[in-house]
């Protein structure tokens, strides 16, 4: 049977025009103000816009291992709420995804319990860039390198290891960069000064700007040296901004929500519910990430979703967990900014949709094609609501937007064809599949 979403606007590859998406199984047959079909179930999608489903090229879903913060049925399930349709899912969990059986176990693990589309990075270690060669590049988007430590034990500190990871990674390198030397120097002098636990407040001096520069630099002058594809992930400061190229494909800079949203007084009102890896920094830092928007620095917005439980959040700059979930309101907080004026429409599609389809060479998806699997999210504008912990389908139950109202609202998800979400109600038997690359 064919779906037929029709009525709306469709956002796609730089146009914004009214017409209909026809889906035949799993594929888009057309696409556009000329589209038309009969005999088909029709979405009136009327008053709302169409766009290609994001891709979150960032996401921490804590299967297996720390299931008690959040897997990947309840956090698919978020997804599907939030025009997400699909995660690419990062290494640190319980094993790390850095031996080929640990990854291995993510896809078995993901066939049965994900909702929507997914794949996996490996995790580069001091001593594994030996299994490189071994990865299949048509199953997974890349290679994950903490260059500073962000959770558990994954930092590659070995100027020889880097070295050999940089000139020999086969496929593009994802890199969190803080330099963990001058983070412990700063945490060292303000547990001198505030005690154990320093205030949260503190978290964006303690893991510095400084500290991001510096890791970042260096990341950046090993890819050049090597020829490396090099990926930065959440870039934080105005100061490391300034080292991208506008619209290059070698070297790019992930953006997270969460950076583009709060600032450093939000610590006052929200505490360690926006403690994150790399700080929220300051507003003019979050001035300059929204330029990079559409100045083309930034390629990619991600979301960085890491839940946690909210007794794990308690404590200070030290004590308190690193990471919050925000995949579910990702796509309508962006929005918000368009409203705003901080982006355009059609640059927001780029940024969550096209550019991590090409970044990372994802087939048949990310765009509105006639050939491309039918993955769409159908969201309305000027249908205000506000986000109260029943509406949270994360399994950790909160959110840092909880009492924001949102002007926009996702309608419905389409993956791989399937109305996975429709007004409220994410369906329980839907499936994704494994994403192909290049």
């Amino acid at each position: 049977m064919k779906t037929i979403v029709r009525g709306g606007v469709i956002v796609n590859e730089g146009r914004v025009v009214k017409g209909a998406v026809v889906i035949d199984g799993d594929t888009i047959v057309s696409c556009g103000p000329d589209a038309d079909v009969t005999d088909a179930d029709v979405i009136d999608a009327t008053g709302c816009y169409v766009l290609p489903g994001v891709i979150d090229s960032h996401v921490h879903f804590r299967e297996p291992g720390l299931t008690e913060k959040a897997d990947m049925e309840s956090e698919s399930r978020a997804a599907a709420a939030g025009g997400v349709t699909t995660f690419f899912d990062m290494p640190n969990t319980v094993p790390q995804t850095t031996t080929l059986v640990a990854l291995d176990e993510k896809f078995c693990l993901a066939a049965v319990k994900s909702h929507v589309n997914f794949s996996f990075f490996f995790g580069a270690t001091n001593d594994n860039a030996a299994l490189f060669s071994q990865l299949d590049p048509h199953r997974i988007p890349g290679i994950k390198l903490f260059m500073g430590s962000s959770t558990g034990n994954m930092l590659v500190d070995s100027d020889e290891s880097l070295e050999r990871i940089f000139s020999e990674a086969p496929l593009p390198l994802v890199a969190h960069c803080e330099d963990m030397a001058i983070i412990n120097r700063n945490m060292e002098a303000c547990k001198a000064c505030y005690g154990d636990d320093p205030e949260v407040r503190l978290h964006p001096l303690i893991r510095s700007e400084e500290a991001c520069l510096s890791s970042t630099m260096k990341a950046i002058s090993l890819a050049v040296e090597h020829g490396t594809r090099l990926h930065v992930a959440h870039v934080t400061t105005a100061e490391e901004l300034q080292l991208f190229a506008p619209h290059t494909s070698q070297i790019t800079a992930e953006a997270t929500v969460g950076h583009l949203f709060f600032s450093l007084t939000d610590y006052e009102r929200l505490g360690t519910r926006i403690k994150v890896n790399p700080a929220i920094k300051n507003f003019r830092d979050c001035l300059a990430l929204r330029e990079g928007l559409m100045d083309g620095r930034v390629s990619v917005v991600g979301t960085d979703h890491a839940p946690h439980l909210l007794s794990q959040k308690e404590g200070g700059a030290a004590r308190a967990a690193s990471g919050m979930p925000m995949i579910q309101f990702s796509l309508v907080a962006m929005l918000e900014l368009v409203d705003d004026g901080v982006l355009t429409l059609e640059r927001l599609v780029e940024l969550m949709a096209h550019n991590p389809a090409r970044l990372f060479e994802v087939r048949e998806r990310g765009f509105l094609r006639p050939g491309y699997k039918a993955d769409l999210v159908v969201v309305r504008p000027d249908s205000p609501w506000t986000v109260t912990q029943n509406v949270i389908e994360s399994k950790c139950k909160w959110s840092p937007m909880e009492g924001h109202t949102f002007r926009w609202r996702v309608e419905q998800t389409f993956c791989n064809g399937h109305l996975i979400y429709n007004n409220g109600v994410v369906d329980p038997a839907s499936r994704g599949e494994a994403i192909a690359f290049r």
